[in-house]
């Protein structure tokens, strides 16, 4: 399945891709606000009721990603980062500042939850570093909640827990970190 957001008011809707071949265009109708919209299969534009185009970019895996694991609140996500600070939290159409939007319906995921620098070091390799952003329901490291203050590094295959959501760190070149 396919999921594709209203470009009027963010609502998000889904079907089946490989019923369709590349190249055909598909029009949709939000059930939610009533806008018209058009996307062309293969493609990474769609088109607006008003014939304007936007363009999808593809994602830039280059400084690793987070991989949102299935539950019944949302299905799998793999999510880039970039360097500096990287703003996780629960996709809304007026959250402004979130850099890793996560679509959810869990309710404990804050908007801005927690937060992910990357940064590089002196030789040249991306280090990571975990911590909570003063979120409600706490950031899990591990199992392991996080302190108000606390930042701690992380690697490959790290497993954070924001209540009922949990994702997973990737690393360029997936090296295992020892633990920190």
């Amino acid at each position: 399945m396919k999921r594709i957001f209203c470009p009027t008011c963010d609502n998000q809707l889904s079907f089946d891709e490989t019923k369709y071949p590349d190249g055909q265009v598909l029009a949709f109708v939000c059930p939610q606000c009533g806008s018209q919209f058009k996307i062309k299969l293969g493609r990474k534009t769609v088109r607006t009721e008003s014939g304007q185009e936007k363009e999808v970019k593809e994602p830039d895996f280059s400084c690793g990603y987070i991989t949102v694991i299935e539950n019944t609140f949302g299905f799998k996500q793999e999510l880039p980062l970039v360097m500096g600070d990287n703003v996780i939290g629960r996709r809304n159409k007026d959250t402004e500042g979130v850099d890793v939007p996560i679509i959810t319906s869990d309710p404990s995921v804050g908007r801005k939850h927690c937060i992910i620098n990357v940064k590089e070091d002196k030789q040249g390799k991306l280090v990571y570093t975990l911590r909570d952003n003063q979120s409600m329901t706490g950031t899990f490291l591990r199992s392991v909640i996080l302190g108000k203050r606390e930042q701690v590094r992380i690697g490959e295959g790290a497993i954070v827990t924001m209540e009922a959501t949990t994702f997973i760190l990737h690393v360029p070149g997936g090296e295992e970190e020892e633990d920190f």
